[in-house]
């Protein structure tokens, strides 16, 4: 049957939020905590804090995590000022990288510098296989350059070994407003890229190409179903496909008190519509759930993991 992995953080105003946690699902809908809602991996490197966790299987069975090197709950005030244009600007150029062959036994902790100091906050990676060149697409957020007006941007690198990687280019920007947390999925022959509008709108976009790095065009059903919400409350989308072949996107809330703060379920039947409803009684998550990727694992994978990672 399979299950479902979900590598995420924790919003709270002391460090240990900012690590990783793990929560398993058998049917992507109905999700548990793994090691009793303890960290998984801990940053000791860089800010010593990493959020925005993206995960992939890579084509030898080998995972990779990056995240961003970023530690709010214990720079914010300081080293930041309170101020989160100064966290984009001068932000961490670095990503943090685990891997692992089997999702219990990590490597340690690795810092990729993926952008130049030209450059402010590489912010939320997400990672995809290129089915036309045969290697993997690192995309993340940054401004560049860094102190200039311009506005918040997808730039990319592609690798074959997560070793080495090619200079950073533009993947897509918007002209009127910033756009960041970006996540892309592979569906007969198209890619699908949702993004996070800063404004016009002020909510997340779909859009859908044939080529990873070429043209892309809206799909005007899914902001149908956006224009529903609350605008400039959701941000980090993560897409999966369910066990009956529809998709998931979920989306994580993050406009209310943090405790309350965790994400939300929106399904397509046919993910070539772009009709993403809202399907939160469908859905239950033991916590609030932060920035973060799912994940397609095996039943054996699902077993490991709860096995070595045992709740109390």
């Amino acid at each position: 049957m399979g299950a479902y992995l979900f590598a995420h953080f924790k919003e709270k105003t002391t460090p240990d939020g900012e690590q990783l946690y793990f929560g398993v699902s058998k049917d992507g809908f109905n999700w548990e905590k793994v090691n009793n809602g303890d960290p998984i991996l801990e940053s000791h490197l860089g800010e010593q804090g990493v959020r925005d966790f993206t995960i992939t299987r890579k084509k030898d069975g080998t995972f990779v995590i990056l995240a961003t090197d970023l530690a709010i709950a214990r720079n914010f005030k300081d080293k930041y000022e309170n101020n989160w244009n100064k966290v984009n600007r001068e932000g961490s150029k670095y990503l943090s990288k685990w891997e692992s062959k089997d999702l219990v036994n990590w490597s340690e902790q690795e810092m990729i510098k993926v952008v130049d100091d030209n450059y402010g906050c590489a912010w939320a990676p997400d990672i995809i296989y290129d089915e036309e060149a045969g290697d993997y697409m690192v995309h993340w957020s940054s401004r560049f350059p860094k102190d200039s007006d311009n506005f918040m941007a997808i730039y990319y690198a592609k690798t074959k070994d997560f070793k080495t990687y090619t200079e950073p280019k533009l993947l897509c920007n918007k002209c009127d407003t910033g756009i960041i947390d970006s996540n892309i999925v592979y569906e007969n022959g198209y890619y699908y890229r949702f993004l996070k509008s800063d404004f016009n709108p002020e909510h997340i976009i779909l859009e859908r190409g044939t080529s990873l790095t070429g043209k892309y065009e809206r799909m005007p059903a899914f902001d149908e179903e956006m224009d529903k919400l609350e605008q400039g409350q959701y941000e980090a989308p993560t897409c999966y496909k369910l066990p009956d072949g529809s998709w998931c996107v979920m989306l994580d809330f993050y406009g209310c008190e943090k405790e309350k703060q965790g994400y939300v379920p929106f399904v397509a039947k046919d993910i070539s519509t772009g009709r993403f409803v809202r399907s939160d009684k469908e859905f239950s998550f033991p916590y609030g759930f932060k920035h973060g990727t799912v994940m397609e694992i095996t039943d054996e994978e699902y077993d490991r993991i709860k096995k070595h990672y045992p709740n109390r």
